[in-house]
């Protein structure tokens, strides 16, 4: 230790350097930026120097991504920028931790696991409870991980079939003059779901079980008038249900089934004032016991750095208008007595 600086050292294989470095030592950059660190790569070791606790922060955090790389992970920027907060929470192991839990794989082989402490809780809440309620903004994994282990639910015949669902509504456009059926028109809303399908069972056998009728996926006014026994149910985009729907749907679950309702309250395309039967359930059902809930926060993005940072920089901004409105309410309030 020299003048209040700590030295420490970090071995790192010759094989996982270009991995957890980043393209033009980009991770690096990023931690000596946050954590207020120099980082030295020389023969296979890295020099840390900073103050005693933030040197240690960056032994820990660099420990951490060699040996998730030597797990056979790409380590991305997101990786860093988490393992960074927790760093910074005191939760360096939580990310190892996370590495070990994989739901399924990918039809190219690509674990699908948990990224963040929101994700691991969600999937943890799916396998306790009979329902549960995934909500949170765009990019935190709701619906594929909830695909995920309907999917491995599925292939270890823990249920006899796959439903997913979403209300057919458009966002803030028409599609109703579209030519074709009626499931011409429908496809575009729930074509996020079979996307998700195809990159974790493979077309080919996605199509195979949807003809025997093993997977389904349908608008939600489908669901009307149906008993859901032995099944995998998901219903997507629920922030667009109405009150009425959201009932509908709960009360379909028949036994032998699990329910997993996902959505993103800050992206509503109901009509004006209308009210979200999503908002509605998770008041109404909060004390029954096997209904778990599961708020995920931008904290649990795993998309680009970017849309974190997006879905911050809204959900600050909506922060801000709301007292704005009150605020005006009041005066307009005042004025008229």
């Amino acid at each position: 230790m020299t003048n209040g600086i700590t030295e420490l050292h970090v071995d790192v294989p010759a094989s996982q350097q270009a991995n957890v470095f980043g393209q033009f030592d980009e991770n690096l950059k990023l931690i000596e930026r946050t954590l207020n660190v120099s980082l030295i790569s020389r023969d296979g070791q890295l020099k840390i120097l900073g103050t005693a606790h933030k040197a240690e922060q960056a032994k820990k955090l660099l420990e951490e991504l060699v040996r998730l790389a030597l797990r056979g992970n790409t380590i991305a920027r997101q990786n860093v920028t988490y393992a960074l907060a927790l760093t910074m929470e005191e939760k360096e192991q939580m990310m190892t931790e996370m590495d070990k839990e994989v739901i399924c794989n990918t039809i190219q082989g690509r674990p699908i696991k948990p990224k963040t402490l929101g994700q691991r809780e969600y999937v943890d809440q799916i396998r306790k409870k009979m329902i549960v309620f995934g909500v949170g903004p765009a990019g935190t994994g709701k619906t594929y991980l909830a695909m995920a282990m309907a999917v491995t639910a599925f292939r270890n015949e823990e249920v006899s079939r796959i439903i997913l669902t979403r209300p057919a509504i458009e966002a803030g456009e028409k599609l109703g003059f579209l030519p074709g059926d009626l499931q011409s028109k429908v496809d575009p809303y729930l074509r996020p779901l079979y996307d998700a399908l195809y990159q974790i069972m493979g077309a080919d056998s996605f199509a195979k079980n949807m003809e025997r009728g093993l997977i389904e996926v349908a608008p939600l006014a489908y669901m009307r008038g149906r008993t859901l026994d032995n099944a995998y149910i998901i219903l997507d985009e629920a922030q667009n249900t109405t009150p009425a729907q959201m009932k509908m749907f709960l009360t379909r679950i028949g036994f032998g089934s699990k329910v997993i309702v996902t959505g993103d309250a800050s992206q509503k395309d109901l009509p004006k004032d209308a009210v979200s039967g999503l908002d509605v359930a998770m008041k109404v059902l909060k004390n029954i016991e096997d209904i778990g809930f599961c708020r995920l926060t931008s904290k649990d993005v795993v998309r680009h750095p970017l849309v974190q940072q997006i879905v911050q920089a809204y959900d600050d901004y909506e922060k801000k208008q709301k007292p704005e409105k009150s605020s005006r309410r009041g005066s307009a309030e005042r004025n008229r007595r």
